[in-house]
């Protein structure tokens, strides 16, 4: 659905990028096919066979990206010398843990979205950068961010990566950065790159006035603190914490309860709240927590480039620390993490044990 600017058609809004606004565009001329009546954007809440249909068929044949970005991870793997077991093959074992993830069957196949279409893009992403072709590295997690701004939580590993890892040719001897092997060309390169998917995406709407409008959807601060599904992260945690010592402070009757807030902390639609004890969190506050829990691991890809495996280990902390601390965090965000982490899983034993405990929580944080 979209909204007028100055009617709205609907209570839930196109909070994504442009560009996943042609990927829909795209998808309609397919389901006129099955039901015109699914496109009347005044149609509230209507519901049909063919619609469910074109749904459910839509997502699985999007899933074609993944299993795409399955297959080139999959060549990322190195493989056990001597081993003729395919079952115990690294891309077998890889193949498996992508393919059939719990989490995207979840949020794709029953909840009926395209996750799996868009993370097929960062996976895709990520291999090319295991195989050092950056630049479609760089291209397709541009292509990403305008089809989905919630992959901003791992786009500070891209840059730093990127930057310090393709931009710079060669190191000292002692590990320090070379200035003199510092890529003019090869950072224009990359800047073209993305300037060039963002004017695509964002310069119809800055030619016609409404990029203010854009932004106000795509981060839609009045949503509150936490979504309707809390995410099992630090503000979740906080919340629980506000409650207890409220009714703790009532009963103790160092609290008029009349006097506490009633808003929600729950809600799929604008929910602004201020907690009844603890200090009230603003956006700024948890991006602040957000920046501070990556920076470590930014700064050591940094200072301590250590290749591509470096830049993916780098992705995962930033994809955890944005789920922890990040404002209104939807509770599939962890999905960013778990995914990536299948390719380290299959590599490692250590990463392996990591895999077991985030994939086992992360998944069942789903079902709350």
């Amino acid at each position: 659905h979209i909204q007028h600017p100055l009617k709205n058609t609907s209570e839930w809004t196109l909070d994504y990028p442009p560009l996943f606004a042609w990927f829909e565009f795209g998808l309609s001329h397919v389901a006129q096919t099955f039901d015109r009546n699914m496109l009347q954007v005044e149609n509230l809440n209507y519901a049909s066979p063919n619609t469910v249909l074109f749904q459910r068929l839509s997502v699985i044949f999007t899933d074609v990206v993944f299993i795409f970005a399955a297959r080139e991870c999959c060549r990322c793997v190195q493989e056990h010398k001597g081993s003729r077991d395919v079952l115990n093959r690294p891309s077998f074992i890889l193949a498996v843990l992508l393919l059939w993830n719990f989490g995207l069957l979840i949020v794709d196949h029953i909840h009926f979205q395209y996750n799996g279409f868009l993370f097929g893009f960062l996976l895709l992403s990520v291999a090319k950068h295991l195989q050092s072709q950056h630049l479609q590295g760089a291209l397709l997690f541009a292509i990403l961010l305008n089809l989905k701004h919630i992959y901003l939580y791992v786009a500070p590993a891209y840059g730093v990566y990127l930057l310090r890892s393709y931009c710079f040719t060669q190191d000292n001897r002692d590990g320090s950065i070379s200035w003199r092997s510092f890529s003019l060309v090869r950072l224009l390169s990359l800047g073209s790159i993305v300037i060039s998917v963002c004017a695509l995406s964002f310069g119809p709407f800055i030619a016609m006035g409404q990029l203010p409008q854009v932004l106000s959807r795509l981060f839609p601060f009045k949503r509150g603190l936490c979504h309707a599904y809390w995410a099992p992260n630090f503000w979740a945690l906080y919340n629980i914490l506000d409650k207890s010592l409220a009714v703790v402070g009532v009963r103790l009757k160092l609290l008029q309860e009349a006097e506490l807030p009633r808003a929600s902390m729950t809600g799929g639609l604008v929910q602004e709240f201020q907690h009844s004890v603890l200090p009230s969190v603003s956006p700024s506050v948890t991006l602040v927590c957000t920046l501070l829990s990556i920076l470590p691991a930014v700064a050591s890809i940094w200072w301590r480039p250590r290749g591509a495996q470096g830049f993916l280990r780098c992705l995962l902390l930033c994809a955890l620390g944005s789920f922890m601390f990040g404002w209104h965090v939807h509770e599939k965000a962890i999905l960013i993490a778990i995914l990536p982490l299948s390719i380290l899983a299959v590599q490692s034993r250590e990463d392996a044990g990591i895999f077991l405990i985030l994939s086992t929580t992360g998944h069942y944080s789903l079902f709350h």
